[in-house]
């Protein structure tokens, strides 16, 4: 990346970000999104995967600069600092983000994709358990998992709901992926597998009409699911800047001795 890069700015809804929006521009330079060779993302975690799935969607990848505005901020920068944010950009460590691809069949008998930057998820739709068999690269692995629904979680989405539901937390550079049930009812002992990334997992809906199933990638819902299919994406590679000595991987790593 050029000494000086040419941002672009992306501002979440937020009023704290858009306030911060207010400052940045009476100081800094930014240009349009086409023109750019970063972007910077003002706003929270959440933000910042609405915007890489923006760009994955418009087919222009940029590195992702982010500038903490909300809550928990595991994705983004701490807003305050002495240089520039073109000089942070340009100093900053380059972190690779493969996104997983979710193909998902519904009711109809339609396929759809999408991109999942964190985890794609099966959750059930009513108060009824899913049930749901799970296989991995063909193979049949568990042929009646009852749950309230099941994910597939990235190393940098392993921090995140995969978290809450009691996953592992995968290093950023271990290749893997962890697949992790959510309150699981039959089979009890199961709590789920860590899987090399290039594995392929297929799930089916085994009582859609009696226990219908939604598919979630990252922020988009599929609803009434028969069957879904997960498999990484490393061809379409994201690329998150971090400041130096608080990168994505550091941050990763940290969790696993918080208590």
């Amino acid at each position: 990346m050029a000494a000086a890069p040419r941002l672009a700015l992306f501002v979440s809804d937020s009023e704290r970000a858009q306030e911060a929006a207010v400052a940045l521009r009476g100081r800094e330079e930014f240009v349009p999104e086409d023109q750019a060779d970063a972007a910077v993302v003002l706003g929270g975690d959440g933000f910042m995967l609405q915007t890489l799935h923006h760009m994955l969607d418009g087919g222009r990848v940029l590195p992702a600069y982010g500038v903490n505005q909300g809550t928990v901020g595991f994705l983004m920068n701490n807003p305050s600092g002495k240089r520039t944010l073109a000089e942070r950009v340009a100093k900053a460590r380059r972190i690779a983000v493969a996104p997983l691809e979710m193909t998902a069949t519904t009711g109809k008998g339609t396929e759809e994709s999408f991109y999942a930057i964190n985890e794609v998820s099966l959750l059930r739709e009513t108060r009824q358990t899913a049930r749901l068999e799970v296989s991995v690269n063909g193979k049949v692995r568990v042929p009646d998992l009852a749950c309230d629904g099941i994910l597939v979680a990235t190393p940098a989405g392993s921090t995140a709901y995969n978290l809450s539901a009691n996953g592992p937390i995968l290093p950023l550079g271990s290749a893997m992926l962890a697949l992790t049930p959510i309150s699981p009812f039959r089979p009890r002992r199961w709590r789920g597998a860590i899987l090399p990334d290039h594995y392929v997992i297929d799930f089916r809906v085994l009582d859609p009409l009696k226990r219908p199933v939604a598919a979630v990638a990252d922020q988009k819902e599929l609803r009434d699911i028969l069957a879904v299919k997960v498999r990484a994406a490393p061809d379409q590679a994201l690329t998150l800047l971090f400041d130096p000595g608080k990168t994505l991987e550091e941050r990763i790593f940290s969790e696993q001795f918080q208590f």
